[in-house]
């Protein structure tokens, strides 16, 4: 399953070699959604591995990002009591500027919308894009759809 969000960067950690064969480095993205008229702003901490680790460096905090990734997960016995747990990873695999494309002749440049959907279809109300500091364009989820109060 490929997914992709675009958002502000906001931190890049180091890379950590995890053991001899494994290397990983994480860095977390601001994602911007507005519902029902109220903006509400999460953190998604990804990461890349291997080869990957990278890909970020020609990034830097602030610059708004569109990121592709796998959502990859595992289950462990937890050896103290015994409970089997699960952790989930946001695996990025490419990160390219949302903010690369070249305007149109006449037409401003905008970053996207940061909740724009991830399948690239063209929304049939959808306002055009906004750039980070004011709220993005309106994508009613299937929550904010549902106006019932249960």
């Amino acid at each position: 399953m490929n997914l992709e969000v675009t958002g502000k960067l906001l931190v890049k950690y180091d890379a950590q070699q995890v053991s001899e064969k494994f290397k990983k480095r994480e860095f977390v993205v601001e994602l911007a959604e507005e519902i029902n008229g109220n903006l509400y702003t999460n953190f998604a901490k990804l990461q890349l591995v291997q080869n990957k680790c990278d890909i970020i460096d020609r990034f830097n905090a602030g610059d708004v990002v569109k990121v592709s990734f796998n959502i990859k997960g595992n289950s462990y016995v937890d050896k103290k009591d015994g409970v089997t747990k699960y952790i989930t990873n946001l695996d990025a695999w490419r990160v390219e500027s949302a903010t690369a494309a070249a305007p149109q002749a006449g037409a401003p440049q905008q970053a996207p919308a940061y909740n724009a959907p991830a399948y690239n279809a063209p929304a049939a109300n959808a306002a055009p894009a906004n750039n980070y500091g004011s709220a993005p364009a309106y994508n009613a989820s299937p929550e904010a759809i549902d106006d019932l109060p249960f």
